[in-house]
């Protein structure tokens, strides 16, 4: 019931979900206002529909609502009984184009976190690059990160990435001000050393840097969530700018008009490579449970996305990977590898 469009969108994702997921068993349990939902549902075709199970829901966390707020009144509302019915074990997963910021305290309070160092869940973005697909995390969530937390993002994405892009073996970097190993702050350097003792079951790469992200130089790119979320929203803004100046030159003479016309078939190409629907839905991660965000103004296309994303994560050993890993960073803190001593020279 969230998000700017409401069951206008989500509705109609579903016929296009299961289309993306032909072949792949799935159920959808539909959260919000029981009348409204039915209505939506008389214009899907007869075997979507029969897929779905309607979930009345008294009332809606607002897009505005301060997560306190939201978290206080949150019972029994769409977005609660969504993330409830993960905690149940009555849904795999659970989306929501709804209030970011009650999502995730909802999802903490209900779910709890799968990491003790975790403060809450770091949010994933998936960012296209001259190679394909790059997760990037944190992207807004925790401001600010020790080492261990920046370890925790890397298993996590590596996992991520993995199960949602279909890499075999994802490689990973630590976001830095450059590559050689002396440079970056305290906690990049440690969680660097932490990475390259601990016998990750990853590859690792090194530190990388701005430029490295749509270069795609790495699977997965980790750092703060306050870097993270400029580095974001630099990316998004530059990305209007350029579709601004292009749309600008191609429209502003007879003959741009023609050379646009001309090229409309690698623009439609290049406008799908950058669509921000086709890589929609960042799942909250470090929960006990999968829950993924879509973006609040997302078409139904890109909140097919963000399903697909949520069963792909569900239909994968994404949790066991992370558990993995987990261990192998609890042992790299807790007894670390004895530092080696040259033999002490015989003295004449």
């Amino acid at each position: 019931m969230g998000g700017d469009h409401g069951p206008s969108v989500v509705v109609p994702a579903l016929t296009r979900a299961t289309q993306r997921l032909a072949g792949r068993p799935v159920r959808f349990l539909l959260h919000g206002d029981q009348a409204r939902l039915e209505a939506g549902l008389k214009h899907v075709a007869p075997d979507v529909a029969a897929l779905c199970e309607i979930r009345h829901s008294d009332h809606v966390i607002a897009m505005d609502e301060k997560p306190a707020i939201a978290l206080r009144r949150g019972k029994g509302s769409s977005m609660w009984n969504a993330i409830d019915a993960v905690k149940q074990g009555t849904a795999h997963a659970a989306v929501s184009a709804g209030n970011t910021g009650g999502l995730m305290a909802m999802s903490k309070l209900l779910l709890r976190m799968s990491a003790p160092g975790l403060d809450r869940p770091a949010i994933v973005a998936s960012w296209p690059t001259l190679k394909g697909i790059t997760a990037v995390l944190d992207v807004g969530a925790n401001v600010t990160s020790d080492a261990a937390q920046l370890v925790e993002f890397a298993i996590m994405g590596e996992a991520f990435h993995q199960a949602v892009h279909g890499s075999k073996k994802p490689t990973i970097g630590l976001l830095n001000v450059g590559s050689e190993d002396v440079k970056g702050h305290e906690e990049v350097r440690e969680a660097q050393r932490l990475i390259r003792e601990g016998g990750f079951d990853f590859a690792y790469h090194g530190f990388v840097e701005g430029d490295d992200i749509a270069k795609g130089t790495v699977d997965v790119v980790v750092t703060d969530g306050f870097t993270g979320n400029i580095a974001l929203k630099t990316a998004e803004g530059v990305a209007r700018f350029i579709s601004t100046l292009m749309k600008d030159a191609l429209t502003s003479t007879p003959l741009a008009r023609m050379g646009a016309l001309m090229a409309i078939g690698p623009l439609k190409a290049m406008r799908a490579r950058i669509d921000p629907g086709a890589v929609n839905g960042g799942p909250l991660l470090g929960l006990n449970g999968i829950v993924v965000k879509s973006h609040g103004g997302a078409d139904a296309k890109g909140f097919a996305n963000a399903i697909k994303v949520a069963y792909d994560l569900a239909d994968s050993d994404y949790a066991d990977r992370i558990a993995a890993n987990m261990a192998r960073l609890d042992e790299a803190i807790h007894h670390p590898p004895a530092l080696e001593t040259a033999p002490a020279e015989t003295v004449q």
